[in-house]
């Protein structure tokens, strides 16, 4: 090669070796080998740089962007030491073949120059590269570690609870006066850390799986309001506008969760009266909570239903973020509406025909 000068046939040469790597570097089943065996391809790849150096006649220009992207392909994929090795077959590469083409020495120099800058800013990259790495898996641990204190916790609280609650029942048979007032409270309470419990359980099923299972049917929506109203405090102002023959296609556990949140949030946040109504728009059934209090500016209006956006300091910001979930579960939405006074939490399912 070095006897025959022609130009074309070495930058043949080069294309077919081009062709040739290429599909052996992905047929090549580099998940049996070991974790770093694909470092290896850089070596071939300075060999066909250092061919085709030669066949520019030394123009270095023309192959030392592209030493540039093998160094930093191997910084996102490999470790400092591989980077260092490769310094050697690197420079090799690049200055043997400027050496044959009787380069003047300020191209000698200046490829001289580029090589430690090249393998300097390889390192900056590798080190930036690890830093990513950990810093995911560090995010990584701490997801696994929430999701596991997250089932943890429903699961160890359901189940007290639920024993609590069978005690309180019996207890509310035989009560009267003040003291029946009283359980009614425990009653309400134990009630609340249940759904918080669900809430959290459906928090961990949403971030694993995307998607709620859900089991419809079609009822009537006075009477999924008035179940839902009997776990809210019984001196709340909240009246019900619902036509006698309404009827909405929901999970009726999933309905009564979101109905308990948007009054819960309304209590909360809004003034009475609070005003619940089901209608009918179009092929679409609004559920409507709505509250007259100061009302939410526009600039809030649209983060409400994110996750932790929670409006005061109670509260941790998951209860209208459940509601938009499980509205998105049923195939509709969750939006905040304006009124005067006060704001309008309304939850769209698809009306059944």
């Amino acid at each position: 090669m070095l006897s025959d000068p022609d130009r074309s046939g070495r930058l043949l040469v080069v294309a077919a070796c081009d062709f040739v790597l290429a599909p052996a570097a992905v047929a090549i089943p580099w998940e049996r080998a070991a974790p770093h065996a694909p470092a290896l391809l850089a070596l071939p790849a300075f060999a066909v740089l250092g061919l085709s150096t030669w066949s520019f006649g030394g123009v270095a220009t023309g192959t030392g962007p592209f030493l540039v992207l093998v160094y930093a392909w191997a910084a996102l994929h490999f470790p400092r030491w591989i980077l260092l090795a490769y310094a050697v077959p690197a420079t090799l590469a690049y200055l043997v073949p400027l050496i044959l083409t009787g380069q003047p020495p300020v191209v000698l120099a200046g490829a001289a120059v580029l090589m430690p800058v090249a393998l300097a800013v390889a390192l900056l990259i590798e080190a930036q590269a690890r830093h990513l790495r950990d810093e995911r898996e560090r995010l990584a641990r701490i997801e696994r570690w929430r999701a596991a204190m997250i089932n943890t916790l429903a699961h160890d609280v359901r189940s007290p609870l639920g024993a609590v609650r069978l005690v309180l029942d019996e207890l509310r048979e035989d009560a009267t006066g003040t003291r029946a007032g009283m359980l009614d409270v425990a009653l309400r309470q134990t009630a609340r850390l249940h759904r918080l419990a669900d809430a959290l359980l459906d928090v961990q099923r949403i971030d694993s799986s995307g998607r709620l299972k859900l089991d419809l049917g079609e009822y009537p929506a006075r009477e999924l309001v008035r179940d839902a109203l009997s776990y809210v405090h019984p001196g709340a102002d909240i009246r019900v506008e619902i036509a006698e023959d309404a009827t909405l296609c929901v999970d009726r556990q999933r309905f009564e969760q979101i109905l308990i949140n948007l009054l819960t949030n309304a209590l909360r946040y809004g003034r009475p009266p609070i005003v619940v109504r089901v209608a009918r728009d179009g092929a679409t059934d609004r559920l409507e909570v709505r509250d007259h209090g100061p009302g939410i500016p526009e600039t809030l209006r649209k983060d409400l239903f994110g996750r932790f956006a929670a409006q005061g300091e109670q509260g941790v910001g998951l209860g209208l973020w459940i509601v938009r979930q499980l509205a998105v579960a049923h195939g509709g939405q969750a939006v905040a509406e304006a009124r005067d006074p006060g704001v309008a939490m309304v939850v769209m399912f698809p009306a059944r025909p």
